[in-house]
């Protein structure tokens, strides 16, 4: 026979559960497409944490949709196999040694691990390139960058197919042109563009950062669609925010709910954002 105590810690945990229902009822169904880059890629803790977080949002009833990046990991092996780049402008050129390399690493090493870390947690995952069942369709974003892509088509229907059969697609940000070339998309780029084609309700862009700051510092935890607008154009927005607010906002345009950029370092970032009051960043809403 066993005995043992309540004690704070666990009244806690199961007060969390309790004020998480409401939260649950609300996502139950919903479609949240996730960017995931940065620091939930870095280690292996870092991705079996993120991997059993999506485990959990698919069991709960969500249906999550994960476009990865894979820069650090694609410079890492342009590096060993003594692949020289040329930039313009601080882009890389993507020309076709390059684009080899990126689609080995977006769509095999990378993509694979994080179907294994969901597999490993129990979730049920499958890994595909947007050239799968031509799922995004590009145009070239800039002739001096080479082939680096701009989706201009994406068809949702094999990741609704994923969805139906309770499956967490992750996707490679790839994409095929008209005349069957492969283009590189910039995974932020290919996430808007996804979460627009599933009419999202929420697109998730980890990053490493804690979110949107005002010109103090501060992060602002909800903001309209027009304040980020003004917030670019005075220079409180500035340097690599600037994309992302932007893929916020075509994302919004297209026809999703919300956009969130938060703080992929914070445990469990996902989890806070959908399932607790206080979220984990900064929720962007059209108005």
């Amino acid at each position: 026979m066993r005995t043992q105590d309540m004690n704070r810690d666990w009244i806690g945990t199961a007060r969390t559960l309790s004020q998480a229902l409401p939260y649950l009822q609300r996502y139950a169904d919903a479609t949240v497409v996730i960017k995931l880059g940065g620091h939930a890629m870095g280690s292996d803790d870092a991705m079996d944490e993120f991997a059993r977080d999506v485990a959990l949002m698919r069991q709960v009833g969500v249906n999550p949709v994960i476009v990865h990046g894979g820069g650090p990991m694609i410079n890492d092996m342009l590096r060993r196999l003594d692949i020289k780049s040329e930039f313009v402008n601080g882009k890389r050129v993507t020309d076709a040694a390059t684009m080899e390399v990126v689609e080995m690493v977006l769509s095999g090493v990378v993509n694979s691990k994080i179907v294994q870390a969901i597999t490993e947690q129990g979730g049920r995952a499958v890994g595909v390139s947007g050239k799968d069942g031509g799922l995004i369709i590009c145009d070239q974003e800039n002739p001096e960058l080479g082939l680096v892509g701009r989706p201009t088509k994406v068809n949702p229907r094999l990741l609704r197919d994923f969805a139906d059969k309770g499956i967490i697609p992750v996707i490679a940000p790839l994409g095929m042109g008209e005349n069957g070339e492969t283009f590189n998309i910039n995974g932020d780029t290919a996430a808007g563009a996804i979460a627009a084609a599933l009419k999202a309700d929420r697109l998730l862009l980890l990053t490493d950062v804690a979110g949107v700051k005002n010109a103090s510092g501060d992060v602002l935890t909800e903001l309209s669609a027009g304040q980020i607008r003004d917030m670019v154009a005075d220079g409180t927005i500035a340097g690599g925010m600037i994309p992302k607010t932007q893929t916020a906002l075509d994302a919004l345009d297209g026809g999703v709910r919300a956009a969130v950029i938060l703080d992929g370092r914070a445990p469990n970032a996902c989890l806070l954002e959908l399932f607790t009051e206080h979220g984990a960043g900064s929720i962007i809403r059209n108005g």
